[in-house]
């Protein structure tokens, strides 16, 4: 099996890219993709850059071209809920892009056009297995909807907007175009994010980004270790 991790910023996968042996590099479309073995399990990691196009293009050349068996998208996000405080960690259950919106022709906000669809699944195997690293690790976790849009959510009157919308537990800026790629190519995706920006909003998000971020790669080299208990 090879699994594919997407990231955000380059220290998360320069983090990742630690624990790779037998290492290769290349760069399609301006996304360097990194591609090794982590305990012997074939590893492709690639920085996709903030927002949801560059996501996008990331997941699908990944897909198209390394023909991976699986994704996992890491980083950071802010909260949604008064469940997650900083450094606690978001797992989704489903994904959904809060600002697809074509309310003016009818549809409900976050309906994705050609799918019919406002939510999309994560895996159930891939998202167990996070969960399991996160206990053992003995990280405060919670599963539920992780929104993404093209905005840095920083007001409590967004978030509380997003949440009361959607139900979602997190926002950020990548996971639900990643989610929407490996859907339609028919690929199972998973979406950790640990919570690096709560009440305080940006300024929470400078002091906490990287420590979020490490403790994501830590998250991700466990469950690639694991990754045998998948049966994909």
């Amino acid at each position: 099996m090879k699994i594919g991790v997407i990231g955000a910023m380059q220290m998360e996968v320069d983090t990742l890219k630690e624990s790779m042996e037998n290492i290769q590099t290349e760069v399609y479309s301006g996304v360097t993709y990194v591609s090794g073995t982590i305990a012997g399990k074939e590893v492709v990691a690639a920085v996709c850059g903030i927002g949801k196009v560059f996501a996008a293009i990331c997941a699908e050349a990944m897909i198209l071209k390394y023909n991976v068996d699986c994704v996992i998208n890491i980083g950071v996000g802010g909260t949604l809920c008064k469940e997650l405080g900083v450094m606690d960690v978001a797992v989704a259950d489903q994904v959904v892009q809060h600002d697809m919106n074509t309310s003016a022709l009818g549809d409900p906000i976050g309906l994705l056009s050609g799918l019919d669809q406002i939510f999309l699944p994560s895996d159930d195997k891939m998202r167990k297995l996070l969960c399991e690293c996160l206990m053992e690790k003995g990280i405060k976790y919670k599963v539920g909807t992780i929104a993404t849009g093209d905005l840095f959510i920083h007001k409590p009157t967004q978030k509380a907007l997003l949440h009361e919308r959607f139900n979602a537990i997190a926002c950020e800026m990548e996971g639900g175009s990643i989610g929407h790629v490996c859907y339609v190519n028919e690929v199972p995706f998973a979406i950790l994010r640990s919570i690096s920006d709560g009440e305080g909003g940006a300024m929470d998000y400078q002091t906490f980004a990287e420590k979020a971020a490490l403790q994501s790669i830590e998250v991700v080299v466990d469950f690639i270790e694991k990754s045998d208990e998948l049966n994909m």
